[in-house]
């Protein structure tokens, strides 16, 4: 067996309450891992905690709104938490490697498949990768806001059979469990409704950046991918290997039925988007049913500030996403011709005549 099973672990897990690392888990959460491997399966783990880890150590008692501070503190911690790790994988007999990304690492191509190809050698070295976001140098336009995204997109990378979100809650519910005692656990979701995004609501937690939003947007590229996910309480015992051998715990997200190839999950997941673009319902169809480019007349309304090449969110009348791409025309010229047919563009617009906003090869619908 040489099953790739991703493990990802936030700072509400790592941190409860804002607090420092909690040792003791972090000690049972590398046991887990470890057990994987000795099972025969090649873990990948991405670990969220630096900030949290760079606070406690500095003496900060609440978080910082200035980046600057955020920064230092991720500087300082992202030693404290590697440091942690390749004590407690030592003991087990276990070499890590740190692997740090940012948007800008994962957003060009060819960055992208160097890191894929430092990932597969890890692996094939025996040695478990320790994955996370550089919070030392990210900005906002490169980061990628939450290590659920990150997680999907190393999943992707590594053609993983698995995906294991450790959570502050049990998993996703058909509405808020903490606003509401009516709300009820999903053990197995095989399709993303809009009813269940709008219930997967926003980040929880005072020391991290995701949420449960954060992971149904991750199960969306992953269900397509082919990968199925499972987003449980990371404080269960066992939970790890319980999800690895495919024991109930907290929700699973069931691959769909056909995948999207490599580089369209890249464009899913490797690239922070420019801007959204709202299609009426008749380019929707095109999309969905005929596999087809993005014309300008199907464009409704334009947001954000993107040029060629950049990627966007392709959302239908009620705004929920359909797609990602990389566009073909920037956010200042579609604006002009959104709405019109080719025929009108090639007349008064002779230099954008015959230009798709998406181009199918470029589209990675969701």
């Amino acid at each position: 067996m040489s099953q790739r099973v991703v493990v990802k672990v936030g700072s509400s897990t790592l941190a409860p309450g804002g607090g420092p690392v909690d040792i003791a888990y972090v000690r049972d959460l590398v046991g887990q891992i470890c057990s994987l491997k000795e099972q025969g399966f090649r873990p990948l783990l991405v670990t969220s905690g630096a900030i949290a880890a760079g606070l406690a150590r500095l003496g900060f008692q609440s978080r910082p709104a200035d980046m600057p501070s955020l920064q230092a503190a991720a500087s300082v911690g992202q030693v404290a938490l590697v440091e942690c790790y390749a004590a407690l994988f030592a003991e087990q007999g276990v070499t890590i490697g740190q692997v740090l990304l940012t948007r800008h690492d994962t957003g060009h191509r060819e960055a992208f498949l160097h890191a894929r190809d430092t990932l597969e050698r890890l692996l094939a070295l025996g040695v478990v990768p320790v994955i996370n976001e550089n919070d030392t140098v990210a900005v906002d336009e490169i980061r990628f806001g939450d290590n659920d995204t990150l997680a999907a997109l190393v999943a992707t990378m590594v053609n993983a059979e698995l995906v294991v979100l450790l959570s502050d809650i049990e998993g996703l519910y058909d509405a808020d469990p903490r606003a509401t005692d009516e709300a009820r656990l999903l053990e197995q979701v095989d399709e993303l409704t809009d009813d269940l995004v709008a219930a997967a609501g926003g980040s929880g937690s005072a020391v991290g950046s995701g949420g449960m939003a954060t992971k149904v947007e991750a199960a969306r590229v992953l269900m397509k991918a082919g990968i199925p996910l499972v987003v449980c309480d990371g404080r269960r015992p066992g939970v790890v290997t319980d999800a690895a051998a495919g024991r109930p715990c907290g929700t699973v997200f069931s691959p769909a039925k056909g995948s999207i190839g490599a580089r369209k999950l890249w464009i899913a997941l490797g690239r922070r988007p420019a801007g959204e673009i709202v299609i009426d319902d008749g380019a929707k169809r095109a999309l969905l049913e005929r596999e087809a480019s993005l014309l300008p007349a199907g464009v409704v309304s334009v947001s954000g500030v993107f040029v060629a090449g950049d990627a966007v969110v392709l959302k239908d009348l009620s705004l929920s996403v359909i797609a990602r791409g990389l566009t073909d025309i920037g956010s200042a010229d579609l604006e002009v011709v959104k709405g019109m047919k080719t025929s009108e563009i090639a007349k008064r617009y002779p230099h954008l005549a015959g230009k798709e906003v998406v181009h199918r090869d470029s589209l990675a619908v969701l």
